[in-house]
């Protein structure tokens, strides 16, 4: 390129989930930015399809490829294992292939539900993965196709990942404390709820560090600071609620703390959910927030939302 300054070109997938959204916002400054979701015209995002989204990158011949698309009902997934792993695993292995053959980077998301939950450790990136489920054993597959066919990656696991935007755990428990006088939560799983804006920040950040240190490729855990329970959150949620002049009245005054065992899903869930984001904040000098800042952030976005 005769032009030693020419602006990267990022192929972004699922623009208009949580993450996907936020990304938009974060990737824009770093180049031209081509964001696609599975109902676009002409382009595909549809990762249903991968024989369109090979198509699609040769067409756009990016310099970044960012996937934050994924089929994620977990449940569902138990019954529809030929869709969650054509999206989840089929697909990333694709873009991995494309972005290859470019020489081009992958970005990738995935989840703590590759390990199995066991213990109260923090998992790091080098624990042996042994996924509960259907949904978790189609994102590994996607880590390892990854891993396997391109070079250039950074593959991100993350966990209880909340926004303003779209529908998550802390606005069910808003719904519900309006309603009920008594919620009842799991108290036994324990995370690191993380915002999709402070996912969508490192990956920046990440991008700008990586384009210049192809040696800093691989897998990071990804998660805000701290660790809490389900039901330590939804306690959060309220108590910071109730402190805010919302035009809705919260009526829970109780949140009563239930093993796992209380609600029967289709799909096994891990109890530890702790990932331990040392690597990430080593390689790319960052020091990660406290999940409360974040959350207390989106509960004022939702608030601003209600009002006006």
């Amino acid at each position: 390129d005769s032009n030693p300054v020419r602006r990267m070109r990022i192929l972004l997938f699922g623009k208009s989930g949580q993450v996907g959204w936020e990304l938009q916002r974060s990737l824009a400054c770093l180049g031209e930015l081509v964001a696609l979701d599975y109902g676009c015209i002409g382009l595909s995002g549809d990762l249903a399809k991968p024989d369109r989204l090979a198509e699609t990158v040769r067409q756009v011949r990016p310099d970044w490829i960012v996937n934050a698309a994924a089929y994620t009902a977990v449940d569902k997934a138990e019954s529809e294992p030929e869709l969650a792993r054509a999206i989840n695993s089929v697909a990333p292995g694709v873009l991995a292939e494309e972005a290859q053959r470019l020489g081009a980077w992958l970005v990738h998301y995935s989840t703590d539900y590759v390990f199995d939950g066991s213990g109260s450790r923090p998992w790091v990136e080098t624990d042996t993965p042994a996924p509960l489920n259907v949904y978790g054993k189609t994102k590994l597959e996607g880590e390892q196709l990854i891993a396997k066919q391109c070079d250039r990656h950074l593959i991100f696991r993350t966990s209880w990942v909340y926004a303003a935007r779209g529908n998550n755990f802390a606005k069910t428990m808003l719904r519900l404390a309006k309603a009920r006088e008594r919620l009842t939560v799991i108290s036994d799983q324990f995370g690191a709820p993380t915002g999709a804006d402070l996912l969508a920040d490192v990956t920046a950040h990440a991008i700008r560090q990586a384009q210049h240190r192809p040696e800093d490729a691989g897998i990071y855990h990804l998660v805000a600071s701290g660790e809490t329970s389900w039901h330590g959150y939804a306690r959060f949620i309220l108590d910071a609620m109730n402190r805010l002049p919302s035009k809705d009245k919260i009526v829970s005054r109780f949140v009563d703390a239930v093993s796992s065992n209380a609600f029967q899903t289709p799909a096994r869930r891990p109890n530890n959910s702790r990932l331990d984001t040392t690597r990430l904040q080593e390689t790319f000098g960052l020091k990660m927030p406290n999940w409360q800042l974040g959350v207390e952030r989106m509960l004022d976005e939702i608030l601003v939302t209600e009002i006006s």
